[in-house]
Order: C-alpha cells, then sequence, then structure tokens
C-alpha cells in the first residue's frame, strides 16, 4: 500500500513538471530529459509503461496541444516510454476521437508512421512481456481474437493486426462504406462512446472548411498506411500469421479491405496508393512466401518444388512425357484390374484421395489435374483393348473405370469446390444431380481438359465392341447440333452403320455422355470445335411405332420375352427407365421379379456406363428385400425370394461383376446382404424347390452354393488369417475377413457431419442403411460363424475332434458311400481307410444310392474329413487318382459350395509338407509333358524384358514332373469341370487358390498346373503361361529384386541412352500381356509384372531396403548419364550447382522426381500404410545413420544433393498416399504419431543428438527438401507436429542459413509456433 501511494505521489509531480514545462514553453528535449533523470533517481524502470499511461491520459482530451505532442514525441524518441504501447493507447483514445480532433488523428498517424514499423529494437527490451500484456490489457487482444496466451510474440501478431484493422474500419466509416460490410458494425471503438462538441480548444481548427480537407487528408493517409503495412517485409509476414491462425477474423478483415479497395474516393487523392493495388494487396494469399529471400533456401525450395504444371514439366526434359506426373494414378488403376483380390474401400475414395495427392504435390492446375485422370484412365483401356481369355477382368472393367468411376471422382472433386447443398431428398430420385447454380474454376477446367483430350486421338480409338456405343454417341450429337430432336428409341431400332451420313466416334464421345449424364457439363459441348463432323437436313428413318426397347417399356410396353430380352441386352439409358424395373423387382409379380432381376443384371450393369452406380445400388438393395407387412411364417422371408435372389447372385457372380461391385465400395454391403442368404438357405433341408420361367429348377442348395461362392470371392478365405504383417498395422490381405467386411459395412452407417459432405459417402451410407439401419455381426450367423471357426481350424492346424456315433461322423460316412459307392460295393469300404485324423469307420450304407437329404451347413463340417479320409486312402492305395477325383467331383456336384471347403482342406495340406510327392505320368495322374517345354519357353519370353533367368522345368529333362499329392489332387479335380457358364462361378473360386497353393509349392509346380490346364483350355494358354510366369519371382527374392530394377530402369529409359531415350508410364506398364502381338506372347512390362506378383510375396519388409537402394541407385545413373562430363566438372567446383547447366540439371530433376515416385507407388502399393510407416520409422532412420560407400564418380557432389532431394519427394509422397494431403480420410488419424516420430528424428539430428552416416549434402538437401515439400504441399501436416520439435527444427534450418525455410514452417506451424514465426520475421526482415 506504501508502495503504491509513492506510485500515485511520483506520476502527479511528472504531470505537474510536465505542466509547468508547458505553460513555460520549455524546450521538449530538455523536458524529456528532466523526465527521465528524475524517473531515474526514483528507481524506475525505463522505458515505462505507467508514463505512457499517464501521458496518454494528460493529453487526451483536457490538453491537447501541440507542444504536449512534441512532449510525446520527445519522450518516444528518448526511450522513456514504449512505443507500442503508445500507440495502443493513443488507438484508444484518438480513433474514435478522429473527426471532432482531426489534428491529433493527424499526428497519431504520423506516430504510427514513424513507430509501428521499428519493432526489432522493441522486442529486444526487457519489458517486452510487460508492455505486450499492457498493450493485451488495453484493446482486449485476447478476448477479441480468441487466443488465450500470454506469449508476448503472439501480442505482437494480434497488435498488429488490430491496428491494421482498426484504421481500415475508420477508413469505411469516414467514407460511408462501413454500412456495407457484413457485419455493418466495427468491433473497434472507432466512434465515440458519447455525444462529440467541437471544443474550443481546436487552435487552427475553427475552420469548418480547413477541418473537413483535413479530415479528408486524414483518410487517404490512413489507407495509405493500411497499404504500408501490408507491403513492409516485415509487417506484411505478421499479417500472413494472423491470416493463417485467425482466419474467421481475417475473411471479414480480407472483405472490408476488398470493399475499400473498390469504393474508395479518398484514394483517388492518394500519390502512392491505387485502387487497383490496394485491391491487389487484399486478394494476395501468399504474402508470406512471396518476398524476396536474401539466402539460398528460396533456390533450394524452387529446385524440389518447382516442376510445375504438365506442360511447364515436360518443356524441362525431352525424355518427359505429360503421363509421368501422374504415374502413381496409371499404377493404382491397373492394379485395381487384379482380379484375385477385390478392394473394400470405394475405387472413387481411393482415386479422388490420390487426385488431390497428386494435384498438390505435383502443383498442377486444375485443367492439367483433370487431363491426367482422363488419360490415365484412357491408357488403363488401350493397355488391354484386345484382352486374353480368361478368368480375369476383361474391358469391361476398364470401361466401367474410364466411364464411370472418374467421372464419380471429377463430380466429387468440383462437388467439393462448388459446396453442393447436402440436404438432398432421397437417394435415388430422379432429379439425382442437383443443377449447380455457381460454377468455379474446377468446372471450367473440367471443360478446358476435355476440349484438349480431343488432341489425344492415339488414345480416344475405341475398343472393337464399344465401337457401336461410340458412334452413336456421336450421331446423337450431330442430330443435337442439326436441330433434329430424337429420342433413345430411334438409336434403338436404326443401326448405326446403316445411316447415310458418317458417325465415327471415340471414347471422349462416350466420356462426354457420362459427364452430361452426371450434370457435369450440358449439351453445350456438342457445338465445341471438331466434336461432331457436320450436320444434316432431316432424319434419314423414321422412327417405328413400336419396337422392344426402352423407350416402349417407358410408354408402358408388358415385359414380355422379347421385351425383356431387349432390355437385358441393351443398357438403360436414364435413372428413371432403372426405377422402373426396380419398382417390378419390388412389387411386381414373381416371374416379373425375375424378369426385373434378369434385366438389371444385363447390359445396364456391365455396360450402363451413365448410370452404373445406380445398377449395382439396386441390385444390391434387391439383395436385402425387407420382411412383407403380412408375412407370417416361421421360417425366413428369404425363402419366398428364392428364385429372384439366384438370378441375381448368378447375374453378378462373373469376374467383371464382382470387379464392378468393388471398384464402386460395394463389397462390405453385398458381404453383409449375402451373409443372411447364406445361412437361411444353408439351413435348409433340400426337400423343396423352385422352377424358373426358364425351366429350370433350383434348390435350397444351389441357392446357397450360389451365394456361398459369391461370398468367399470377397475375401481370401484360403489363405491364413496372418499374413506378412509389417510394424503394428495388419495388412490388407490380413484385413479381408468376414468381420472385417462387416466392419467396414457397419462404418457406412455413421451419419456424421463429415459423411454427408462427401457425396461417396453418402451414397454408401444410403446403400447401407436401405438393407439394415442397424450394424450386423458375424454373431448374427451362427452357422456361418460355426463354418468360418471350423475353416480357420483347418488351416491352422491338422484335423481332430470327429467322434465315433456322432451327428457328424454320420455325414461323413454318408457323404463317403454316396462318392465311393462303387468301389464300397466290391471291396473293404473306403470310410475303413483313413488318416490319422479322422477315425471315421464302418461298412457305410450300403445300396443307398440316394443323396443324403441334410442341410448344406451339415454337409460343410463334414467335407473336411470326408476329403482327408478319401485323400488318405489315395494315398494309400484303396483309391486310384482317377476314382479319388471322381469322388471328388461327385461331392461337388451334390453341393458345388463344397468345393470351398475342399480348397481350404488342400491348401492347408500342401503348406503342411506332409504329403509325399506323386508323378505325373499319364497313367495314374495327368501328365504335363505334351506341352510342358511349350510352357516353359513362353515363360521365358515373357520375362525377357526383366533378365530374370528362369529355371529349368526338369534337369536334362529327364526327371518326371511331380506335385504334393493334395495339389496333384486339386487340379485332377479341377479339370474335370466343364468351361461354361455354369462352371465358371466355382472356377472363379477354384482358380486363385489353384494358383496359390501352386505357387507356395516349389518349383515348378505352377508351370506343371499350367501345362495340364492347357491341355483342357487352350484358349486360355496365355492367361495360364502368365500366371505360372508369375512364380519365378515367389521362389526367388533376387528374382523380385532384378524385377524392381527392371521397373526403374525401363520408367527412366536407362538401358538405352540418357534423357532422350523413351521410358515414363509407356516403358513401365507396356501394353499388358497377351498374344494379340506378332510373333505370339510377347515380353510383358515390368510394372505390370509386379502388380501382378506383389500380393503373393510373404516377406514384404525387405521391399522397402531394396527401394531405397535402387532409387539411390537411379540418382546416380541420372547424374551421371545426363550431364556431360564437363559440366558435372563445374557442378561440383561451383558454390551452386544450380548455375551451370540449367536445363540438363532441370532435366536431371525432373527424372529424380520420376523416380522417386515410382519408389513411392511400389512401396504404398506393396504394403499399404503398414509398410509406409516400417519405411518412416525403421529404414529411413537405419539409412541416414549408416555409413554408405562413397561416390567416387565424377559430379558426386551432385549425386548426394539429388539423392537428399529424391528421398525428400519419395517419403513425402509415401505418406501423402498413405494418409492424403488433408485431414478427409480415416488413415490420416495414423499420421501424426507416425510424422512427429520422423520429425522428432529431424531435429534430433539437427540438434546434434544423432550421428549420422551419410553424406552431409544429401541430409542437407533431404531435411530442407522435405520441410520444404511439407510446408508448400502438405501443410495440415505441420499442424500436427509437436510445436517444441518445430522450433528445434526451425533452429537447425537457420544454422544453414535457411531462414526463409525456417520461417515458412513456423508460420504454417498454427498458433504454438506463430511467436516463435513473429519474432523470427521481425529479427531477419525488420531493417
Amino acid at each position: 500500500m506504501e508502495f503504491s501511494l509513492q506510485s500515485s505521489r511520483l506520476w502527479e509531480e511528472v504531470v505537474e513538471q510536465t505542466k509547468l514545462a508547458k505553460e513555460k514553453g520549455i524546450d521538449p528535449l530538455l523536458w524529456a530529459l528532466q523526465v527521465s533523470s528524475s524517473l531515474g533517481t526514483s528507481g524506475i524502470a525505463l522505458p515505462s509503461t505507467e508514463l505512457a499511461h499517464v501521458l496518454v491520459n494528460y493529453i487526451c482530451w483536457d490538453n491537447n496541444i501541440p507542444i504536449l505532442w512534441k512532449f510525446l514525441d520527445k519522450a518516444l524518441m528518448m526511450k522513456i516510454i514504449p512505443p507500442l504501447l503508445v500507440i495502443a493507447l493513443l488507438s484508444q483514445r484518438v480513433i474514435p476521437s478522429r473527426r471532432s480532433h482531426p489534428a491529433a488523428y493527424r499526428l497519431y498517424l504520423e506516430l504510427l508512421k514513424r513507430h509501428a514499423f521499428a519493432l526489432k529494437c522493441q522486442i529486444n527490451g526487457l519489458d517486452y512481456q510487460e508492455v505486450m500484456e499492457s498493450i493485451d490489457a488495453t484493446l482486449h487482444l485476447s478476448e477479441i481474437f480468441g487466443l488465450q496466451t500470454t506469449e508476448p510474440a503472439i501480442l505482437v501478431v494480434e497488435f498488429i493486426f488490430s491496428i491494421v484493422w482498426q484504421l481500415l474500419d475508420a477508413s469505411l466509416d469516414d467514407e460511408g462504406l462501413l454500412e456495407l460490410t457484413e457485419e455493418k458494425v466495427s468491433r473497434w471503438a472507432i466512434k465515440p462512446q458519447e455525444m462529440e462538441i467541437d471544443g474550443h480548444d481546436m487552435y487552427d481548427e475553427k475552420n469548418i472548411a480547413y477541418c473537413e480537407r483535413l479530415q479528408n487528408f486524414n483518410t487517404t493517409m490512413a489507407i495509405e498506411i493500411i497499404g504500408q503495412f501490408l507491403q513492409n517485409k516485415a509487417t506484411s509476414r505478421i499479417l500472413y500469421l494472423a491470416q493463417r491462425n485467425m482466419s474467421s477474423h481475417w475473411v471479414s478483415f480480407i472483405q472490408s479491405l476488398q470493399l475499400l479497395g473498390a469504393n474508395s474516393a479518398a484514394l483517388k487523392n492518394s500519390k502512392v496508393l491505387t485502387s487497383e493495388a490496394l485491391q491487389e494487396l487484399a486478394s494476395d494469399s501468399r504474402i508470406f512466401l512471396s518476398r524476396e529471400c536474401k539466402t539460398s533456401s528460396r533456390q533450394k525450395f524452387h529446385a524440389v518444388m518447382a516442376f510445375g504444371s504438365l506442360a511447364s514439366s515436360v518443356s524441362l526434359c525431352p525424355g518427359a512425357s505429360r503421363s509421368d506426373l501422374w504415374l502413381p494414378l496409371d499404377m493404382v488403376l491397373e492394379d485395381a484390374m487384379d482380379g484375385y483380390l477385390v478392394n473394400t474401400t470405394s475405387a472413387v475414395e481411393i482415386i479422388t484421395g490420390l487426385t488431390k495427392t497428386l494435384q498438390a504435390i505435383n502443383g498442377t492446375n486444375w485443367h492439367d489435374t483433370f487431363l491426367g485422370l482422363w488419360i490415365a484412365s484412357l491408357r488403363l483401356v488401350q493397355r488391354e483393348r484386345d484382352p486374353i481369355e480368361g478368368p480375369m477382368p476383361r474391358l469391361d472393367t476398364r470401361l466401367c473405370m474410364l466411364l464411370s468411376i472418374m467421372t464419380l471422382v471429377v463430380a466429387d472433386l468440383i462437388e467439393e469446390e462448388e459446396g453442393a447443398p447436402t440436404d438432398e431428398t432421397e437417394y435415388g430420385s430422379t432429379n439425382h444431380w442437383k443443377e449447380m447454380k455457381f460454377p468455379r474454376k474446377r468446372r471450367a477446367d473440367l471443360v478446358s481438359s476435355l476440349q484438349v483430350l480431343g488432341d489425344y486421338q492415339g488414345l480416344l480409338a475405341p475398343p472393337k465392341f464399344v465401337v457401336s456405343a461410340a458412334n452413336q454417341a456421336a450421331a446423337k450429337a450431330m442430330l443435337f447440333v442439326s436441330g433434329i430432336n430424337v429420342g433413345s428409341a430411334y438409336f434403338e431400332c436404326v443401326n448405326i452403320k446403316d445411316m447415310p451420313f458418317s458417325c465415327s466416334g471415340n471414347l471422349r464421345h462416350l466420356i462426354i455422355e457420362a459427364c452430361i449424364a452426371r450434370n457435369l457439363l450440358d449439351t453445350s459441348a456438342y457445338y465445341w470445335p471438331g466434336y461432331v463432323n457436320g450436320r444434316i437436313n432431316q432424319l434419314p428413318y423414321s422412327v417405328p411405332a413400336q419396337a422392344p426397347g426402352w423407350s416402349s417399356f417407358m410408354k408402358g410396353a408388358p415385359l414380355t420375352s422379347v421385351m425383356i430380352n431387349a432390355l437385358v441386352s441393351s443398357p438403360a439409358s436414364s435413372l428413371a427407365e432403372l426405377e422402373k424395373i426396380f419398382e417390378i423387382a419390388v412389387n411386381g409379380s414373381e416371374d416379373e421379379k425375375i424378369s426385373a432381376a434378369t434385366i438389371l443384371c444385363g447390359a445396364s450393369l456391365i455396360r450402363g456406363w451413365n448410370i452404373q452406380e445406380y445398377t449395382v445400388k439396386f441390385i444390391t438393395r434387391l439383395m436385402s428385400p425387407p420382411v412383407p407387412a403380412d408375412f407370417t411364417g416361421s421360417d425366413s422371408h428369404l425363402i419366398d425370394y428364392a428364385p429372384m435372389l439366384n438370378v441375381l447372385i448368378v447375374g453378378i457372380a462373373s469376374v467383371d461383376c464382382v470387379q464392378i461391385f468393388s471398384l464402386h465400395g460395394l463389397v462390405p454391403q453385398l458381404a453383409c446382404s449375402l451373409m443372411p442368404i447364406c445361412e437361411v438357405f444353408g439351413s435348409c433341408v433340400p426337400n423343396l424347390s423352385w422352377t424358373l420361367p426358364s425351366g429350370e429348377e433350383i434348390s435350397p442348395h444351389a441357392v446357397f452354393s450360389n451365394a456361398f461362392a459369391l461370398l468367399l470371392k470377397l475375401w481370401r478365405f484360403n489363405h491364413p488369417p496372418i499374413e506378412h504383417g509389417v510394424g503394428d498395422v495388419p495388412t490388407v490381405g490380413s484385413q479381408l475377413t468376414p468381420e472385417y467386411l462387416l466392419l467396414v459395412r457397419n462404418s457406412h452407417l455413421l451419419s456424421s457431419e463429415n459423411t454427408h459432405k462427401d457425396r461417396n459417402k453418402r451414397r454408401l451410407s444410403e446403400v447401407a442403411s436401405s438393407s439394415s439401419p442397424e450394424p450386423v455381426f458375424l454373431d448374427s450367423f451362427p452357422k456361418l460363424k460355426v463354418w468360418y471357426r471350423q475353416h480357420q481350424r483347418c488351416i491352422a492346424a491338422t484335423l481332430s475332434g470327429l467322434v465315433h456315433g456322432t451327428t457328424v461322423h454320420q455325414t461323413v460316412d454318408r457323404l463317403l458311400n454316396m462318392m465311393f459307392r462303387k468301389i464300397n460295393k466290391g471291396s473293404q469300404s473306403i470310410t475303413s481307410v483313413t488318416s490319422g485324423s479322422s477315425s471315421s469307420s464302418g461298412a457305410g450304407i450300403e445300396d443307398n444310392s440316394l443323396k443324403p437329404e441334410l442341410p448344406a451347413w451339415d454337409i460343410l463340417e463334414a467335407v473336411p474329413y470326408v476329403v482327408d479320409a478319401a485323400l488318405t486312402a489315395c494315398a494309400h492305395g484303396k483309391l486310384s487318382p482317377r476314382e479319388l477325383a471322381t469322388g471328388l467331383k461327385d461331392l461337388a456336384d451334390f453341393l458345388p459350395a463344397s468345393l470351398a471347403t475342399i480348397v481350404s482342406y488342400f491348401s492347408a495340406e500342401v503348406s503342411r509338407c506332409v504329403w509325399k510327392p506323386v508323378v505325373m505320368n499319364g497313367m495314374d495322374w495327368p501328365s504335363p509333358a505334351a506341352n510342358l517345354s511349350n510352357v516353359e519357353e513362353h515363360i521365358k519370353k515373357i520375362l525377357a524384358a526383366t533378365g530374370v533367368d528362369v529355371p529349368r522345368l526338369s534337369a536334362g529333362g529327364s526327371s518326371p514332373a511331380t506335385l504334393p499329392l493334395p495339389l496333384a489332387a486339386f487340379v485332377s479335380l479341377t479339370i474335370t469341370y466343364k468351361i461354361d457358364k455354369t462352371s465358371e462361378r466355382f472356377l472363379n473360386l477354384a482358380g486363385p487358390a489353384l494358383e496359390s497353393l501352386a505357387a507356395d509349392c516349389p518349383w515348378p509346380c505352377m508351370p506343371i498346373v499350367a501345362s495340364l490346364w492347357t491341355q483342357k483350355a487352350k484358349r486360355w494358354f496365355d492367361f495360364l503361361v502368365f500366371s505360372a510366369s508369375r512364380t519365378v519371382f515367389l521362389h526367388n527374392s533376387d528374382a523380385i529384386v532384378q524385377l524392381l530394377k527392371s521397373c526403374f530402369t525401363a520408367t527412366l529409359g536407362l538401358n538405352i541412352a540418357p534423357i532422350s531415350s523413351n521410358g515414363g508410364v509407356g516403358a513401365l506398364l507396356g501394353h499388358g500381356f497377351g498374344s494379340h502381338f506378332c510373333g505370339g506372347l510377347s515380353p510383358v512390362a515390368p510394372g505390370i509384372l509386379y502388380l501382378r506378383v506383389y500380393r503373393s510375396i510373404r516377406d514384404i519388409v525387405f521391399i522397402t531396403e531394396e527401394v531405397v537402394s535402387l532409387l539411390m541407385h537411379s540418382v546416380r545413373e541420372i547424374a551421371c548419364s545426363g550431364l556431360p562430363k564437363q559440366k558435372l566438372d563445374k557442378l561440383k567446383r561451383s558454390k551452386n550447382g544450380m548455375k551451370y547447366g540449367q536445363v540438363s540439371l532441370a532435366a536431371a530433376m525432373t527424372r529424380v522426381k520420376l523416380a522417386a515416385s515410382l519408389a513411392a507407388s511400389l512401396v504404398w502399393l506393396s504394403g499399404g500404410h503398414g509398410l509406409v510407416q516400417s519405411l518412416i520409422k525403421e529404414t529411413l532412420p537405419s539409412w541416414f545413420i549408416s555409413v554408405h560407400r562413397s561416390d567416387r564418380d565424377q559430379g558426386s557432389g551432385l549425386v548426394a544433393m539429388l539423392g537428399g532431394y529424391a528421398l525428400a519427394y519419395f517419403i513425402v509422397l509415401c505418406g501423402a498416399f498413405a494418409w492424403g494431403v488433408d485431414s478427409s480420410s480415416s488413415a490420416s488419424k495414423r499420421r501424426p504419431k507416425i510424422l512427429g516420430s520422423h520429425m522428432e528424428f529431424l531435429a534430433s539430428a539437427l540438434d546434434g543428438k544423432i550421428s549420422l552416416g551419410c553424406d552431409g549434402a544429401t541430409w542437407h538437401a533431404y531435411v530442407s527438401g522435405f520441410v520444404s515439400l511439407m510446408v508448400g504441399c502438405t501443410p495440415n501436416w505441420v499442424l500436427e507436429v509437436d510445436v517444441d520439435v518445430l522450433r528445434r527444427l526451425s533452429k537447425g534450418l537457420r544454422q544453414w542459413n535457411e531462414e526463409e525455410l525456417a520461417l515458412a514452417l513456423l508460420g504454417i506451424g498454427g498458433v504454438g509456433t506463430m511467436g516463435a514465426a513473429a519474432e523470427l520475421i521481425i529479427e531477419h526482415f525488420d531493417s
């Protein structure tokens, strides 16, 4: 209390001293010296915040005279009061009273110009913290901006922002513009709290005209100072920090600034700032990183970032092509064509995320991005325009990707920008793609990309079976621009070939139609130059009154057999047509339901690209029919739907159809719909049947088997439940279980805000909730769960637990007698000869030719023991191989679903290696000798481009071909099947399992299996030989390394000549595989081989080390082959390698980026999130710590630098592929932990806590490149890193003279680093 009284008396004395100096007219400098001396004597530290308050309060407004303002100015010059606090105090007092005291406002503006930009000396003072806290208390900054912090540098940012904003609002108010802002009032005190009355103390302001001129001059000056704040190197960057961390406030501020720039009258009087210049400053979103920099970091930043758009990137390097930037996309699209594994995630989601990643990291505009999407998907189609035959996805799946999935991706990207309303009516309504009222940049870029796409005629040539559809699309456009309006009925009746005018269409015409159908374009596209060949005056043919087709159906024509065939063979052209068919499938008669289901599974599913997403949705909904309101039966209501369900299941069982459902993300829901069907029909005794309109009779066993076979295709049921795991993240393969499928499906039910901002997620959510609005779990299907647990036990351990006299034991006996009844009649029963795992014995059921009338689940429970007994009998010579195969085929014919259990049993037994091999001699077992050597030669030809040696199939050609007994039995069983549509759905189940089984066996088991199968299915020869060739890599890790090396060599064109050589995506993926080239099978491109091999590699972890090694080797090759020796010498000797050979170095950087892009794609595709995590947390730190052999080649300094940049780009791409560049995906939740660990490693190494073994130039280039890419491409990542780590990284970068990069890192690090960024800005830029 005593101290407070003393302080109070001291300030009273200062006021009296000031009053006396004013009256005597003492020189302001003398007054300042006297005050400073008296305060020093009293022990008051200077500058003094209390004195600032005292002086401002004394002046405003009782002593508002010129000499006191001079006293205040001298006090500031003598540093006895803190300038920033004085400015804050004056802004609270002067700005609201600027009209009644215009001279004071003028003086305030002068002080602002003099002191607000000199920040460095003020933040280095001992009272820095106290001053900023006092400013906060004065202006209520923490309260207004909502940042509860006492960090002084953050308060500096808030202070600068507030001062500029106060000037802005005051200027708007002075010009009568404030009411035009959204808030209409200012959040700052810019108007007096009480009524102003002109004071008698206005020395020269009594003249009203003079006051008005001064007020106008003040307004102009205030606006000029705003411009100065936005242009000054330090304050503009500080304002950028406000933009980054106070975005909601910044939006209001920038809108007001744009309003002032567009409408200010005072700006016309300014000689230093124009309206246009102010508007440009208001729209500059790159203030922070757009200024010149004195350090070398800017050049290095550009070295990593400046790959530019497609056009500019290509211009740098003659060997590059437009598609090279999108190599990861090409690989992902091709990978999706692998029919051996369906995906639980929608291709729309995957490609949308990948597109945003590549667009951000490549720095391309949306025109180039859309063009890249179209080119990549067109390449996908052209790669297999004449596909080989076999149980694999064909052209239909590729066209689905181009014309359906890709347009949905584009729609999602455009909706993301346009912010389309999400309160849609029920999904599936006729107006399904709402009109976008506010077209924006992405939509315009889509149009321009499709216009440019017309120049790529080589990619647009349609495959044979879509020529008619392309020509029809072209004819439709020609008729439209000719003013002739015809409906789809005309094209249903008239053959395009018969038209007298040319209607040569291509794939672009189909793309345009798909975009128009989804409201991405309108019919103005028909008028684009060159889109149609001309015009006609009249129709060459009139439309018949009635013709079977969609048009007549929509007019009310009945579903006759002719009409059904017409609708099955031609796709629906609109959603309304599909909805009508769906309505019939739901409410029609039994026969109509079957017909409607048949139609939906016809051409509308396969080739209805414009409405395909609705076709798969309607089919999925029909798979889960609701319980009728009048249903009273004790059995499941699904039994009444058996005929329709069977038609649907059979209709979508082909490889292409399953892949189409997979691409649309409906596999989890499809599995959820199939499980109750399997549960119900698998529990039925087969004593009832249904007759289809075709006359075919089906039983519960048939419905169950079809559903069960389709369900098992949706996960790798024949593989062990735990596969090659990486770190603490399971691989994709091990996640594909029934439980996981249901988990994904249940996640679609989530109705959070984020879900409904995404059109694709809304679509999946609607489909899931339409079948069951509640989560579904495996416990809901007890029979299926029992089978699944038995299946897992069968794979994990030998059979056991069969007890004599039990129901299962009796079923085993009955099935064995059914399978081998002829043998049992003539000799000892097969059931008495069993393996050690089975205790079955007894005479069996003699003379009983009837098949067991048992539910399918009961039969499946017994099948493992049945097959075990049969295989054991064959091993003991009690059964001949032919009898074994025949018996197994009888079992599979009796219950086709038993093939699944047979597959799992054989897969497990082969892996146990307890069965002796059998000789495939053509007597006991079928012989492959007829074409084994032919298969060998073709395998060598396929692998010719990789440099991998193919092991001889037999030493000297004399060793007999052998197979393990279970594999021999399995292949003998499969070759008993006919190659027809009925068997196809079961062969599609057994085929991948057979290949996987043979691939796991010693070489040359798979070539032997392929040889046996090619004798049966000659038209599948190419497919089978290619499948056999893949197994070469599964038995030799060196072969995999060689294959990876071939991928790099082909992509970079390093095997022919330097930069001018061909490479890129075309060399990596080639033209697929097949015999449609001259001379039969051609060498398959290494990328295709790897994409078809990697899923079977058990030890996938070693891939990361090999990829890193190959990437660094490629960098050396690029550096040494891409630059002449003389330039390498100059680069090595110069301080900055960018000074010499800019074109060559730019070309080398482009190829380095391509190599890193390939490396990231290989790692991500091979092991997903788990492998990326292993790479970043383990492989890469170990690489940096290890000592590497120094490169003695010329230009090793350049090699080291390029190597660091390559690793930076590689790691950022890997992370972006795995987690995305934003936080929209669920995978992004894993990012903070892994990224934080890596950033801690970088910071610790920069701190000197970790000793590195790599080249210093490599480390420098990596850190600067990695941080540059994060700052420029993935700023959201920086926000997830610990603030302390960011500060340490920034400190390390500054030690490397990388101030600009250090500043950029802190600048986007969020509020936690905003203070450090502000201090660095002031230290570095405040002159």
